[in-house]
């Protein structure tokens, strides 16, 4: 109990920054949540064997509250492009349905390979701008949609809200910067709760999970980042209307190198 009391603020402190990311990036502050879930739980009763698991799942349910705040606050602004959208989530929901249930079934290690991997690419993207040339039309219903299931089935694996994928994509298909950051913010709502739901009911039953877990999703861990990111997710939303992101993406792409090569290295 005492570990958790003092795990407590580093939680409340990780979501303010995730809140911050989802609105700024819309990459739903999964790449900062999951590394430090991935140190912390070990200290709150989870077991090696289902670490990654526990990282991932609580990860996405976190990001499935600060994706409401995010998207919420981009279509206040006119940022979501909403027929996009509902093409985009049919395939969203399956991919990160399956997605869930894969890594159920993946070794630990295997996992975390996966998360740092993710980490490297899209801290090469974001350094590089790696990004699909624009002026592409957008393709019909079903590629839209095998689109949508292949990031969410992506995201869902490594434990973030797709931004890194879905912003470049909506680019390259002609949507204009601001309105692809808020419609993937968007994205990010079915990414998280299908994600979520899915560790919750794969991990129900399963031994080494940490005391007061659902399935796959550590409660207390949740609750205190859930808190600070639902209120800091308006912040980023508006700093990503007026301040110019390139010092921002070389710094968290740095970030991210650093992280990713820890989680390989480990």
């Amino acid at each position: 109990m005492d570990v958790l009391l003092l795990s407590v603020p580093v939680f409340l402190a990780v979501g303010a920054a995730t809140g911050v990311l989802a609105g700024l990036f819309g990459v739903g502050g999964g790449l900062v949540v999951v590394p430090v879930l991935a140190t912390v739980l070990p200290h709150l009763g989870a077991a090696d064997s289902v670490l990654m698991q526990v990282a991932v799942g609580t990860s996405l349910a976190t990001i499935a509250v600060t994706s409401l705040s995010s998207m919420s606050a981009h279509h206040r602004r006119g940022g979501v492009v909403w027929p996009l959208f509902w093409r985009l989530g049919t395939g969203i929901v399956g991919g990160a349905l399956l997605g869930a249930r894969i890594a159920h079934f993946l070794p630990s290690a295997a996992l975390q390979t996966a998360v740092g991997l993710g980490m490297l690419a899209i801290a090469a993207q974001m350094a590089l701008k790696l990004e699909p040339q624009g002026g592409h039309a957008v393709p019909a219903t079903p590629v839209v949609a095998a689109c949508g299931a292949a990031i969410g089935g992506i995201s869902t694996l490594i434990g973030i809200g797709g931004g890194s994928m879905t912003v470049p994509l909506l680019s390259a298909w002609g949507v204009e910067m601001r309105k692809s950051v808020g419609t993937s913010a968007a994205c990010g709502v079915p990414i998280a709760w299908a994600g979520a739901l899915g560790f919750a009911l794969n991990g129900a039953g399963v031994g080494g999970r940490p005391p007061w877990s659902l399935g796959y999703v550590d409660l207390p861990a949740f609750a205190a980042i859930a808190c600070t990111s639902l209120l800091t997710a308006p912040l980023g939303a508006r700093l990503a209307h007026r301040l110019p992101p390139a010092l921002l993406r070389r710094g968290f792409a740095a970030f991210l190198l650093l992280v990713g090569a820890k989680m390989l290295l480990a």
